[in-house]
């Protein structure tokens, strides 16, 4: 998938396992969510891993927020 985006970003959209796996491969750069006002009586966690994260920018889109977030590596 990398070679065939020709140096290009690939965006991914599915859950936070998807997302998750690509985090382990070493292929996630960055983190976007949407967040709607809604109040829940419980949920899930959005990742279902632990990746560490440094907020970049926090946006408004209606009534909606949005988040981007860049992933923060590990020294090799």
């Amino acid at each position: 998938m990398v070679s065939a985006a020709g140096g290009q970003n690939i965006w991914i959209v599915g859950g936070g396992d998807l997302a998750g796996q690509f985090a382990d491969a070493g292929l996630l750069d960055e983190v976007i969510v949407m967040i709607a006002p809604v109040t829940l009586g419980g949920g899930a966690p959005l990742l279902p891993r632990r990746i560490e994260l440094c907020l970049d920018e926090l946006g408004r889109n209606g009534d909606f927020a949005c988040a981007r977030f860049s992933v923060v590596r590990s020294p090799a």
